[in-house]
């Protein structure tokens, strides 16, 4: 039995392959003639369309060879003695009889099964593929005609007729991406892309008939030939900046539309660390490791080997110490996201207690032909150092408590270096940003180390202004100016042994400045001393740290204005006064509480503005509009007027960073130059240039009319004395 259904199969199979070899030349036919009539595109549906037709022709032929059909030719050549159904029926509905009957019929078919097959009808294969390779051959042979008996490149003698515009009959655009990526080869019907940045593209039109020339016109005034190569018009190039562009050719085309060619930048890759959690971790007594993870991420791939860069830290404020290393790590997992992983031995990187260890994570990607790299965010393991008894002799001494890192002057040299060798790599607008925030670090610790002159923290509340102590023209705490306030320096030298406790009441409501030794001092610690914090130093040191300060000044405004490179003079000179500040061998505490200019009650409250000076910010003029703009705008309102779209599209090329979609105000102006009478268009384009314009600054509202109640109120305070 078994034999018997194979023997079917084979017959159903042999009558669908004869259907399809009778079906595909006229499938072939079809396709070459609706190449050579319409074009490429419609050519691909057609033949699609007949071989789909043929597949389902020959799978309904082959079903027709059913259960029917074989007990016919089982009873037609003999061999089931007129007893086929038996075949195909229950065994356990036959008597005995029939049983016997199937069972003979059974063995004579496994001795001589008859052959049922098809035949293969030859004859009918011959003629259909001769026919319709003929068709084929003359379809693409054919000379093509012209309208009016014209040829393509002239009229004929004596006659005046004129060929048409072109037709763009089919067109392809092939996008071969670099390597680095790992994208196959991508062909497509349609001339808008969006590509990876440095793939080259290979363009292949076909027009119903040859122009005399043509090319691609690019927005920006580019222009790339095509040339012709057996009837296709071709072109290549490398993607590198989006563009919009449109086929030109002469005679001129039916139709032209913009097309849009997007360019996709790689990316530089990415790092996040996973563990730890915090950028600032304090160390456990006797910890020997320090586990890191890290995750890298890019859009092509992350190159599995990175470079894990570590540095111990030795001492503490400007005498600091570094010792660095670097340790290959590899990575796992996908390439687009490796995690990289690294167990720190504190012992074998001669971490002491008192030290830091920072990490930071350097990985590259796949980009060719440089690589680009991407860097981690530092990690710092502060391992906690051993409390260090003070004398108990000198009254009022004890541990400072300071902020938990502050920036160094060291380490502000060492960010602005950094900071000129990568002006390259760095947009214009990024690098002043970053030498700001270098700024406002040199800020922060000059602000620090005034302190100990005297000087006020920036925000900090001021004395009431009196006869005395003028303060109209006086500038911000902590600015350029010198605020040496040396009121207590006598005193403090011939008074060695003076117990005060007077200067904590007349302050007792001024609160701490975050990082003041003085502050710190009041507030942890039992004073019976309260000087200006000017008397903390000897009148040498005193002045050596005030030219540090002015060094710091000046190197400060030259990191807020984005000029690194003018900073660093000033910022190496305040190095070095710093360490000659750390090298004094006489700082004392004074013993005298602060002098303070008593307050005028008189003023108090009352109004007297005598000798104040006005605090009004200057206020910037703001760069106007271009009026270019403005006037294209108010024409593109105007439906009679016509702005100049040359002149549109010349801004736009010379402000394209700064626009939020440029490509879009670039299509809407080609839009509007191929179609001037077109309404949309001009509406279109008028949108984008009012994306473009600048937005008006907001402005202040004005206070509503007072109603009746308020207004009595008002009248009141005006009526008493």
């Amino acid at each position: 039995m078994n034999n018997l259904q194979h023997i079917w199969q084979r017959a159903r199979r042999r009558r669908a392959l004869i259907i399809l070899l009778l079906g595909l030349p006229w499938a072939l036919a079809a396709a070459v003639l609706a190449l050579r009539l319409v074009g490429f595109d419609v050519a691909c549906v057609v033949g699609t369309v007949g071989l789909l037709a043929c597949a389902a022709l020959a799978t309904a032929r082959a079903r027709q060879l059913d259960r029917q059909w074989l007990q016919r030719q089982l009873d037609a050549s003999g061999a089931s003695e007129d007893s086929a159904d038996l075949l195909f029926a229950d065994a356990s509905t036959l008597n005995p009889l029939q049983q016997r009957q199937r069972m003979h019929v059974l063995a004579q078919l496994e001795r001589a099964m008859p052959e049922l097959r098809p035949r293969w009808p030859r004859r009918a294969l011959v003629l259909c593929w001769l026919a319709g390779l003929a068709i084929a051959l003359l379809a693409l042979g054919w000379p093509r005609s012209t309208p009016d008996g014209a040829s393509t490149h002239g009229s004929a003698p004596g006659g005046t007729a004129v060929a048409g515009p072109l037709h763009l009959q089919s067109a392809r655009l092939r996008i071969d991406a670099p390597a680095y990526t790992g994208q196959a080869t991508l062909t497509q019907n349609a001339l808008d892309a969006k590509v990876a940045a440095d793939s080259r593209l290979s363009w292949s039109l076909r027009f119903d008939r040859a122009p005399d020339r043509a090319w691609l016109q690019f927005h920006d005034g580019r222009r790339l030939p095509l040339s012709e190569h057996e009837g296709q018009w071709q072109a290549q190039d490398v993607a590198r900046t989006p563009v919009l562009y449109r086929v030109v050719s002469e005679p001129a085309l039916a139709e032209t539309r913009l097309h849009r060619l997007d360019v996709v930048a790689d990316r530089a890759p990415s790092v996040r660390v996973l563990e730890p959690a915090a950028s600032l971790v304090l160390g456990t007594p006797g910890q020997r490791q320090w586990s890191l993870r890290f995750e890298a991420s890019d859009d092509y791939g992350v190159a599995a080997q990175a470079t894990l860069s570590i540095t111990t830290t030795q001492g503490s404020g400007e005498n600091i110490t570094f010792v660095k290393r670097s340790v290959s790590l590899a990575g796992s997992g996908e390439p687009t996201a490796r995690r990289f992983t690294h167990t720190l031995d504190l012992a074998a990187l001669g971490a002491q207690p008192g030290n830091d260890v920072i990490a930071q994570l350097e990985v590259r990607d796949n980009h060719a032909p440089t690589a680009q790299t991407g860097r981690s965010s530092s990690v710092i393991l502060r391992l906690p150092s051993a409390e260090v008894a003070l004398g108990a002799e000198l009254e009022g001494r004890i541990k400072k408590t300071l902020p938990a890192y502050f920036r160094s002057q060291r380490q502000i040299i060492i960010d602005a270096e950094a900071l000129i060798r990568q002006r390259r790599n760095l947009a214009a607008e990024d690098f002043v940003k970053r030498s700001d925030a270098i700024g406002v670090d040199q800020r922060i610790l000059r602000l620090r180390y005034g302190q100990f002159l005297g000087e006020e923290s920036e925000g900090a509340p001021k004395p009431p202004p009196t006869s005395d102590l003028p303060t109209s023209d006086a500038p911000a705490a902590g600015d350029h100016e010198d605020h040496d306030h040396e009121h207590g320096a006598e005193a403090g030298a011939h008074d060695d042994h003076g117990h005060g406790h007077g200067g904590k009441a007349a302050n007792a409501d001024t609160p701490p400045v975050f990082g003041s030794a003085t502050d710190v001092l009041s507030e942890y610690g039992h004073t019976h001393d309260h000087a200006e914090a000017a008397t903390l130093l000897d009148p040498q040191t005193r002045a050596t740290l005030k030219a540090a300060l002015d060094q710091m000044w000046s190197a400060e405004g030259e990191l807020r204005q984005g000029r690194p490179e003018q900073a660093l003079p000033f910022a190496y000179k305040a190095l070095g006064f710093i360490k000659q500040v750390q090298q004094a061998e006489r700082i004392y505490l004074a013993r005298v509480g602060p002098e303070l200019p008593p307050i005028d009650e008189g003023r108090r409250l009352g109004g007297d503005r005598t000798g104040l000076a006005s605090r009004e910010l200057p206020l910037t003029a703001r760069t106007p509009p271009d009026p270019a703009i403005v006037e294209a705008w108010q024409r593109l309102g105007d439906d009679t007027g016509t702005p100049d779209l040359d002149a549109l599209a010349s801004w736009q090329q010379r402000n394209a960073a700064y626009l939020p979609d440029a490509l879009d105000l670039a299509a809407a102006i080609e839009q509007l130059r191929i179609e001037p009478e077109c309404a949309d268009c001009r509406q279109r384009l008028r949108a984008q240039v009012w994306r473009a314009l600048q937005r008006p600054l907001p402005q202040a509202m004005r206070r509503g009319a007072a109603d009746a109640m308020g207004q009595r109120y008002l009248d009141a305070l005006e009526a008493q004395p």
